[in-house]
């Protein structure tokens, strides 16, 4: 027995923004100096790095969990189930309810403890936790569901993944052009038929590697010397995700049952399109194969980088069709996969 998606929902944000909102920021390097190049050609630097041309916020009214409660609703609705009958809530995000204009993290109570409320879900023993596990942590809840379901522990479970990182980043930091806001759900149950989760890996570097991704203070120092904002060293990055996740999406197919011919998707999670590219080549190198045309679905050049949320996100547009050149059939074999703060790595083959 393992577990299947049965629903999905995602809620994409209404405000979109462009590069040209960063037209007049005024952007810092790490040592207070103000960066020589026009923010015109930073911006076009950020589009042929990662792809990204726009992102979406939330409305200022909006915070994570209610992103989350959205596409929660939507995924229930997808999969025609009594949400009474779930067993788990898990709320994938990383900085809980930040509102707009102010800096402070509200995470008492859980996520998901708000968005049980907020379903109206009577069910005591429907458990709802959070989990802050890095832009992995949507694939983590579904490992996590997964397991929970196949100890008999629970038969059905709802994996939500969301953030609203637009109220985390130092708008002084070119690297906060990067970031997005969003929400992905998806709710799994037993399956006693061949399709579902065939496959996982999970992994936590954390004895050089735990700093890449962290909180650190404003580049700029005079008008917020206190304040704390999501920073990252994108080289260090780049070259620790080109060969352990490489690596690790392959011990996961390995241990599928599936040959690398069968794999008809990879959905890796949205962070930089070089990068996604580069992972998924060196990943069929690893079988000595060229990167198949088509195998990898992006969306982050409308939607940015949304951290748990991208992969649900991207994963729900798919099964509704909104991506012409990309479907997903029944029998396919697609690849999960994922990296970030930690610095965490997972991933798992799925047979739809």
């Amino acid at each position: 027995m393992t577990s299947k998606i049965i629903g999905v929902g995602n809620y994409i944000p209404p405000e979109t923004i462009t590069n040209l909102f960063f037209d007049q920021h005024h952007f810092i390097n790490k040592n207070g100096e103000s960066l020589k190049e026009p923010n015109d050609i930073i911006a076009r630097k950020l589009k042929e790095i990662t792809g990204i041309e726009e992102r979406r916020y939330a409305s200022e009214n909006q915070v994570t969990s209610d992103l989350g409660l959205i596409a929660a609703q939507r995924a229930i609705e997808n999969s025609k189930i009594d949400p009474e009958t779930l067993d788990y809530i898990i709320f994938a995000h990383n900085f809980g309810d930040v509102r707009s204009g102010t800096v402070q993290s509200d995470s008492v109570p859980s996520l998901a403890s708000r968005v049980k409320h907020l379903l109206k879900i009577k069910n005591n023993f429907c458990v709802a936790y959070d989990v802050l596990f890095g832009c992995p942590g949507w694939i983590e809840g579904v490992i996590q569901a997964n397991a929970f379901i196949r100890s008999g522990i629970a038969k059905r479970c709802l994996v939500i993944g969301a953030e609203t990182l637009s109220r985390v980043v130092d708008i002084h930091d070119r690297d906060s052009m990067i970031y997005a806001d969003g929400a992905g759900a998806a709710i799994l149950e037993a399956s006693d038929d061949d399709s579902g989760i065939q496959s996982h890996l999970s992994a936590s570097y954390t004895l050089n590697e735990k700093d890449f991704l962290f909180f650190g203070k404003s580049y700029n120092n005079e008008s917020c010397p206190d304040t704390k904002y999501i920073k990252m060293d994108g080289r260090k990055i780049y070259e620790f995700a080109l060969v352990n996740v490489a690596d690790a999406m392959k011990k996961c197919m390995d241990a599928s049952g599936y040959t690398i011919d069968q794999l008809d998707k990879i959905i890796i999670h949205q962070a930089n399109e070089k990068m996604d590219e580069a992972i998924v080549k060196r990943f069929y190198q690893l079988y000595d194969l060229p990167m198949p045309e088509n195998i990898m679905p992006m969306v982050i050049s409308k939607l940015g980088n949304s951290s748990v949320a991208t992969i649900p996100t991207l994963l729900t547009m798919i099964l509704d069709g909104e991506l012409p050149s990309h479907e997903i059939k029944k029998g396919d074999v697609v690849l999960f996969a994922s990296v970030g703060a930690g610095m965490n790595i997972n991933s798992f083959v799925y047979k739809f």
